[in-house]
């Protein structure tokens, strides 16, 4: 049974085709620069090997259609029929309030997200592009909708509600949705298949560091609070976003630095973090370099990261009287033995301790907290897809 697993941005799409009687990745690929001239498509088969197709591809049902012809080509494709795919799930950013889980996509459906166009104005209109794009190429075929958000959908109102007026919570739908909760998810999932233990009696810390990066407390296997807010903008510090600052500033950039909205948003989503900071990467290989080699605001751009990764860590273990296990994951968290170390430097108050040898490790599962610590420590690899597949699965099983 093989289901192929669709990311639409704005002007890429990322896909995997997964077998998921082994889930093994049969194939996967990236197409770049959808719309311009020097479009491009990377495909890969199991064994890394790759196959490059240049051109123009004009819009996302184009890209699409390549990359369906790439499967059935008789010497880099992996299946015979378009009708060995037995469904498609589509990462789709935001979901609302609507949506805790995922959803068969019908014309209902594509009506609600495209009324949360207004709340994920750069991530969901690609996303519908490619599921509209996908129906028509792919008629008889089941779409499914896999949200970020869905996963946090469980948090309480104290968790979610922010304290501004009631009545723009009600009208516009201004709260906390949080974000990357497919990944979160997963890395949970995974735990307790590891621990053999069953995660609704774990209190769980998540941290998903990449380039984006997001925090979340899952207590009873249930999402209760996560650092990303109404926008990815929220949160802690990361690679170009501002994560939490007073919002003072950006009505100050506006009125008082000559700032239009659009900059001023333009400042605080692609030209802060660790990058506005350092002012020499958002690349956490080249600030860790650029730090051990004497530069003080690359050090800067680090230290802060860490302390607000700490801050968030100790506040969830509040909120949930304790916590069991932290998991790191992501680019940055499966593969920076300096960050998780540095993450919970000083945490021996909640009984962490870190086995530095065990912490020398990129990518791969493996617990890096010494036997004597009161708390898990987990490395965890992310699969966003192969969750949104297994998620994709799980609603046709039972429609």
């Amino acid at each position: 049974m093989k289901i192929l697993v669709i990311n639409c941005g704005s002007s890429s799409l990322k896909y995997q085709l997964i077998e998921m009687n082994t889930e093994e990745v049969m194939c996967q690929g990236l197409v770049e620069r959808i719309g311009l001239a020097d479009s491009v498509l990377t495909h890969k088969n199991p064994i890394g090997k790759k196959y490059v197709v240049n051109g123009k591809f004009t819009n996302h049902k184009e890209a699409i259609n390549i990359v369906l012809e790439t499967l059935l080509d008789k010497k880099y494709g992996v299946i015979q029929d378009i009708n060995e795919i037995y469904a498609v799930g589509h990462r789709v950013v935001h979901g609302g309030e609507k949506y805790s889980n995922s959803v068969l996509i019908d014309d209902e459906v594509l009506c609600h997200l495209e009324e949360c166009i207004k709340l994920a104005p750069i991530h969901n209109p690609p996303n519908i592009t490619g599921i509209k794009a996908c129906k028509e190429l792919m008629p008889n075929t089941p779409m499914i909708a896999v949200f970020d958000t869905a996963f946090h959908q469980t948090m309480p109102q104290e968790a979610y509600i922010y304290p501004i007026e009631y009545s723009l919570y009600e009208k516009y739908g201004i709260r906390k949705y949080g974000f990357h909760g497919t990944s979160h998810k997963y890395v949970s999932q995974k735990l307790g298949e590891v621990l053999n233990r069953d995660i609704k009696d774990m209190k769980i810390i998540s941290c998903h560091l990449g380039n984006g990066a997001s925090i979340c407390a899952i207590k009873d296997g249930k999402s209760i609070d996560t650092s990303m807010g109404f926008t990815p903008l929220a949160g802690i510090a990361m690679g170009t976003r501002c994560g939490n600052i007073d919002p003072s500033i950006s009505t100050f950039l506006i009125e008082e630095c000559g700032y239009t909205p659009e900059e001023a948003s333009d400042s605080l989503n692609k030209k802060s973090g660790v990058l506005g900071i350092s002012g020499v990467s958002s690349d956490f290989r080249d600030l860790e370099k650029s730090a051990l080699e004497g530069n003080r605001r690359a050090k800067l751009a680090l230290d802060i990261f860490y302390y607000r990764i700490r801050g968030q860590i100790a506040a969830y273990a509040a909120h949930m009287g304790g916590v069991d296990a932290i998991i790191f994951t992501a680019g940055i968290g499966e593969n920076s033995s300096i960050t998780r170390k540095s993450c919970l430097e000083g945490m021996d108050f909640l009984g962490i301790k870190i086995d530095d040898k065990w912490n020398d490790v990129r990518g791969e599962i493996v617990e890096i907290s010494t036997e004597d610590s009161q708390v898990k420590v987990f490395v965890i690899p992310t699969n966003e897809e192969l969750m949104i597949a297994n998620e994709t699965l799980e609603v046709l099983n039972n429609i």
